[in-house]
């Protein structure tokens, strides 16, 4: 039988690591947008000396495990003596900063590609509108082109966002102690099989469906008129 008593006066240590996982997966997500719309605009209009770069960006976190990305940044980079020697150093060491960097590189590398198609899809009739009307290419861009974009983006970044959340899980395994973490120290505590792992996965359903209905929200909000449409 499961010990739920154990998980109930053991509960403060998962919730901590529900704010860790959640403060981790947040500011992964806003850093990586900060990078994607810039990158996804760039790719989108093909610019000719930023897209090279942004290609290898894209295809080097897509291409690989968020794990491998983790490794390469906490364990790799410290093989390094001119690392070490940096000014980046101080961060470099916490497994928090790691995790965060890793994170919203990763997470900006599918945002990218998402903000990317969400450009490209965008019905030509909009720009020419706002054109028409005597708005400069910046202007278009700002008060037309990304609001749309951005709008059409949202049921593909809304997966994007759960699954941020699910390979968050990865940051546990370099001593972070998120949800995950804090299922694997109750079970050493107690030496349990089953009930931390099981906790750690209630906790993770319960903050994805938490996301999808938010999602499901904005969406029929902000595509309505797109529904109207068909």
């Amino acid at each position: 039988m499961m010990q739920l008593d154990r998980i109930v006066d053991n509960f403060d240590i998962f919730l901590e690591g529900t704010w860790m996982t959640m403060q981790l997966t947040a500011l992964a997500l806003f850093f990586g947008f900060c990078i994607a719309l810039p990158c996804g605009l760039a790719r989108a209009r093909r610019t000719r000396f930023l897209s090279p770069l942004i290609n290898a960006y894209v295809y080097a976190f897509r291409g690989t495990p968020l794990l491998v990305q983790l490794y390469l940044v906490y364990y790799g980079l410290a093989q390094f003596d001119v690392v070490k020697d940096s000014f980046a150093w101080p961060v470099l060491r916490e497994a928090y900063w790691c995790a965060l960097i890793t994170f919203s590189l990763n997470s900006g590398a599918y945002a990218t590609e998402i903000i990317r198609g969400a450009i490209e899809t965008t019905p030509e009739g909009e720009i020419e509108a706002a054109t028409a009307l005597g708005l400069t290419r910046f202007q278009v861009a700002r008060l037309v082109l990304i609001p749309s974009a951005l709008r059409r983006a949202l049921p593909q970044y809304g997966n994007e966002v759960v699954f941020m959340l699910h390979g968050s899980v990865v940051a546990s395994v370099i001593t972070i102690q998120d949800i995950l973490g804090a299922g694997r120290t109750l079970s050493a505590r107690y030496y349990l099989a089953y009930e931390g792992i099981l906790t750690a996965a209630v906790l993770y359903m319960a903050l994805t469906l938490a996301l999808v209905m938010t999602f499901r929200w904005l969406e029929t909000k902000y595509l309505r008129h797109l529904a109207l449409a068909h």
